[in-house]
């Protein structure tokens, strides 16, 4: 039988407008992405986030973040035509891209973030 530690303090709500480290990073390199004038998609999304962040991120919580930015108008989203989809002998992808909005909110984030956001805390090896 397992035993779960408790849970000691309740997680704080954020604030509306906010934006937390993922969808900050989906913003960026959806931004990237697009300065190569690519749509990309949720599993591409993953393996260069897993590069840029050294680790796994959950498919379903990346899933959700693209919802959560799609819903508050920061993405858009299609999905691609299944004829590609054919061809290529996989499933259709729903393809997402950055809006002006996203743009405008990541900038925002940033101006408001502490420098510390974007460090990156390593272990000491001596």
């Amino acid at each position: 039988m397992r035993t779960y530690l408790p849970i000691l303090s309740p997680v704080p709500r954020r604030r509306a407008g906010t934006l937390i480290a993922l969808e900050q990073d989906i913003l960026r390199a959806g931004l990237r992405l697009g300065d190569e004038g690519e749509q990309f998609h949720g599993f591409g999304l993953a393996a260069s986030l897993r590069n840029e962040r050294h680790g796994l991120i959950a498919h379903g919580t990346l899933y959700k973040a693209l919802a959560r930015l799609q819903e508050a108008g920061l993405l858009t989203a299609v999905w691609e035509q299944s004829e590609v989809a054919e061809q290529a002998k996989r499933p259709r992808r729903k393809l997402y891209a950055v809006t002006t909005a996203g743009e405008a909110a990541l900038r925002a984030s940033d101006q408001h973030a502490s420098p510390a956001r974007h460090a990156t805390l390593r272990p000491s090896t001596s």
